[in-house]
Formats: structure tokens, sequence, C-alpha cells
């Protein structure tokens, strides 16, 4: 059924889009017919993990049908400025809402309180689920239609932005949970409805390049389905460790090259991101090519970002931490800062990112407002290529970071208990922080920054993964032991003082800045973090 009477899809795309929605499906219920309801429910759950986000994507038929880059389903043969929704649309909606209750009711089915065994590829799985994801924000198609303007997710609008985003998240997110299941079965059938899920975002638009002569295939969607095949074929392997080795075989063998290598990854990947962020702060942003011979390549176009000097010091916050992790003596201290401090790159790599965006968008319109043809072409430059770049090594960086954590704490052993009176700050500074974060840092007049709940942007992103990001360290530091605890609040700490930090390095750019409220507030959720770091890290001092 068409999503839209407007415009119907670019190729004979039912055949495949069934077989991609299906066979899963057959899948589940056969293994609970033969009596692997393991298999099949964990099958369920990995297709529900990437449902709401598939929910979200395709809310763009509604939201503007024209502006989406979705061949198999809507591919116009003429100009539309809008366009209404026909019955597949609903189908496609119900689809989803029923695959995530029916996730839901295979988690309640197979939920186990059990301790999860030692798994295999614990890093290689979700390292592949963020190569995935990000391979699904890029551009899907090269369009040589003139119907449809193909670009990348941070160019479109706002639901089909929002819908990838969801995927590249849930992606690895998924991926570290059905690892962390306490049923084989279940961890192995999570893995493989993850990757036919993906599989069912990242196959139609190759599709439509492969069988329409004015399409292209690109290599993101070709790289996402590579990474999520390899998902498949790994889930087809066994994920627990064997144990034949004695505990102190383990101790001697297998515990401390496994950390060196955790933490060889970790900082690599944090300096590998402070470098693309530092290229992209200077390379520039906009790509300006003259279309019509004679045509002098416009001053503005060399205009760099406001936020280029704050993607600076994002860079340079993090790469004293991953600098850190490489060296023995301090990587305990330095590997839980670096587990915050990446959020810092997401934080103003979108500020960047934005006025890339915002550029390109507004050249190319003014190229054609009142003129017979368009004199420049304005295209993303390599300052937004290596920034995007930061972005995706920074959410390696924070998968690595996490998982060298779970090491870190195997090999520490249970050592000193939490210290509870760092409470209070603790909890006044998450508040504190996620206030910082929706609030302005600096007035200037005629501008309007991006916030979390008015003016959403592209920035937004940046500010709440990074609400999110101190809010995840302060709960965690109130569970962990003092040490690591003071490391994480003192990483807290320095995203909120480089969300403060905002005044001088953007605000300045752009003339006339004054504090604003939310200058004043991130300061004091500094100052509580700080004070409960400090708090925590007395009583590392203290413990035995």
């Amino acid at each position: 059924m068409p999503v839209s009477p407007a415009a119907g899809p670019g190729f004979t795309s039912w055949p495949w889009l069934a077989l991609l929605a299906l066979a899963p499906a057959v899948a589940a219920i056969w293994f609970a017919a033969v009596g692997k309801p393991g298999l099949g429910g964990g099958l369920v759950l990995g297709l529900a993990a990437l449902a709401p986000g598939r929910l979200v994507l395709d809310l763009q038929f509604a939201v503007n049908g024209p502006l989406t880059i979705r061949p198999e389903l809507y591919l116009p043969d003429r100009f539309l400025g809008s366009s209404a929704v026909g019955g597949g649309f609903w189908l496609l909606v119900a689809g989803h809402v029923l695959t995530a209750a029916a996730g839901v009711v295979a988690w309640r089915a197979l939920r186990n309180h059990d301790e999860p065994e030692r798994r295999r590829w614990r890093l290689l799985v979700p390292l592949l689920a963020v190569v995935a994801g990000a391979g699904l924000l890029t551009a899907p198609v090269h369009s040589g239609n003139g119907f449809l303007l193909a670009r990348a997710a941070f160019e479109g609008p706002w639901p089909a932005l929002g819908g990838y985003l969801l995927v590249a998240a849930a992606l690895p997110l998924a991926a570290v949970l059905a690892l962390a299941a306490p049923a084989e079965h279940v961890a192995r059938g999570a893995l493989a409805g993850l990757a036919a899920a993906a599989f069912g975002v990242a196959a139609p638009p190759v599709l439509a390049g492969l069988f329409r002569g004015d399409l292209d295939v690109t290599w993101g969607p070709a790289l996402a389905l590579v990474a999520t095949a390899v998902v498949g074929g790994l889930a087809g392997t066994r994920l627990t460790e064997r144990t034949e080795k004695t505990e102190a075989d383990l101790a001697g063998s297998a515990k401390l090259p496994g950390l060196f290598w955790w933490r060889l990854t970790t900082g690599l990947l944090g300096l590998a991101t402070a470098i693309a962020a530092l290229i992209g702060a200077f390379a520039p942003q906009v790509a300006v090519t003259a279309l019509n011979p004679g045509a002098t390549t416009p001053v503005s176009a060399a205009a760099d970002s406001p936020a280029r000097w704050f993607l600076l010091a994002a860079a340079l916050v993090l790469a004293v931490p991953a600098a850190g992790v490489l060296v023995p003596k301090t990587a305990a201290v330095a590997r839980p800062v670096l587990g915050v401090a990446w959020a810092g790159i997401v934080l103003a790599g979108t500020a960047v990112l934005n006025t890339a965006l915002t550029a390109t968008q507004a050249g190319n319109l003014a190229g054609f407002g009142g003129a017979a043809a368009p004199v420049f072409s304005y295209d993303l430059g390599a300052g937004a290529a290596w920034t995007f770049a930061a972005l995706v090594l920074a959410a390696l960086a924070a998968l690595a970071a996490a998982g060298t954590g779970v090491v870190e704490r195997e090999d520490a052993g249970d050592g000193a208990e939490p210290d509870h009176r760092t409470l209070t700050p603790v909890a006044a500074g998450a508040i504190l922080a996620v206030a910082a974060f929706g609030l302005p840092v600096f007035a200037v007049p005629g501008y309007v920054a991006a916030g979390l709940w008015s003016h959403l942007d592209t920035p937004s992103w940046g500010l709440l993964t990074a609400a999110v990001v101190v809010v995840g360290a302060a709960a965690l530091a109130t569970r962990s032991r003092p040490k690591p605890a003071a490391a994480l609040l003192a990483g807290a700490a320095l995203l909120t003082a480089l969300h403060a930090a905002e005044l001088p390095l953007v605000g300045g750019s752009l003339g006339g800045a004054s504090p604003a409220a939310g200058f004043w507030v991130a300061l004091a959720a500094t100052a509580a973090l700080l004070a409960a770091a400090g708090i925590s890290a007395a009583g590392g001092r203290r413990a035995p």
C-alpha cells in the first residue's frame, strides 16, 4: 500500500521489503515452535530495539513527505510542496508499535536475574554497531533525480534526523545489553535480531542505488550492511567464554593483558578523537564552487564557525585524560575522566556543524534568489567532515572507556565501599548541570541560542548528550569506589566548566556577549561536582 497518494515507490521494492520484514518474524515464530524460546525471544528483543527510531524516522512522511529520502517507498515524479499520507503510512506505524510491544512481552518472559557469564566479542560487537550507526547517518544515496535531494542526516529535517540518531544510538546500546543477557541463546538471538533490524534500515537505499539509473549507492549504508552482517555472523558463534583455566591462571595470564589492550584502545581512540576535532576546528566548514565562469568566490564563504575555539578547547580537555590512559601510573584515574570528557566533543562539535549546515543551506537558497542561474554551489567542507568523524570517534571512545571500566572493576575486586557522604553535593551538581545545559550561557542582541526545551536545533543534541552523560556519571559515582567516583565527578565538572566557557569562546566571537543564567548555573554545578569529587577523593585516601 502506498505511504502517500502523491508519490509511489521508485522501483519494485515490495518483494525486498517483505523479505526484510517477514523473515526475522517467521524465524522467531519457528524458533518458538521447535522448542527454542530463548532464540526466538532474543530475536524479537533485537528487532524491538530499533523500533522507536524507525517509528520516528517514518514520521517524516506525515511532517513533510517531499523531504524524505526513502526511494523504496516514496519518490515523486514532479515537484511537491507537501503531501498527504496514505494507508501504507499507518501500517508502517502500526508495525513499529507492535514490534516494540512484542519486545516488551519478550523481555517480561525472558528476564532473568542470574549473573551473566563472560562473553566473547565484548569490544568488537559494540564497535561494529557504532560503525553501522555512523554509516546510517550519512547520505543514503547519491541522487541525479531533480525531485530527490539526497543529503546526510544532519542536513535533513528533524524527524529524519531524530530517527537516524535514535537508531544509531540504539545499535551499540542494544548490542551491549544483548551480550549482557544471562542466557546464551537469548544473547545470540538478540544480536541476530539487531542485525536483521539494521538490515531493514540499510538495505533499501542500497537496493535503490542498484535498481535506479538516476541513483547511486553510497558508502554509508554499504558500510552499515557489512558491519551488521559481521554482527549477525558472530551471533551464530559461541558467545560464552570457556573457563578451563584455574583462577590463578586467569589472574596471571588473562586479566592483566586484557586490561592493557582495553586501556591502549581507549587511549588511542581518545587521542584520535581529539586530533579529528582539532582538524575540524580549523579546516574550512563550507566548500564553495563557482558554477559560472569568471565568478569570484565570495569573502563571506570563508567565515569561520564562531564555535571553533569551543571545539578546540573540547579537544584539549579530551586529549589530556586520553594521554593519561596510556600511562600505567595514571590510567586508573584518567580513564573515568575520559569516560565523561568525550561528551564535550559532541557538545562543541554539534555547534560547529550547525554553522556549516546553516551556511550551506542559506548559501544555496540565496544562489537561486532572483538570478537566472546560481553563481556558486555551497557544500560541506573538510572541516565539517572532520568534525563529524570526531563525533563518531567520540562515541567509540566512550564505549571503549566503558568496557575498560568493567575490566578494571573485575581486576580490582569489590574494593572499598562507596562514600555516601557525597550524595547531597552529587545530586545538587546533577540537577544544576541539567538546568545549565538547558539555559543559554550568554546573551547577544539578535542571537537566539539553541536549547533543550526551546529553539531546538543541531546543537540541542550536543546539550542533551552532555546533560545525560553528567547525570549518568553522577549516578554511577554514588555506586563506585571512592577514587573512581572522584575521577568521574571531576570529569563531570570539566564538562560543566566547558559549557560555561562558551561565554568567552563562542560569545566573544559574536561580540557584545554578556553572561546569561546558564553561565552562573554552570559555575554552580561545577562547584558542587568538584566539592563532591574532593569529598570522595578524601574518603579514598582514608580507605585501607
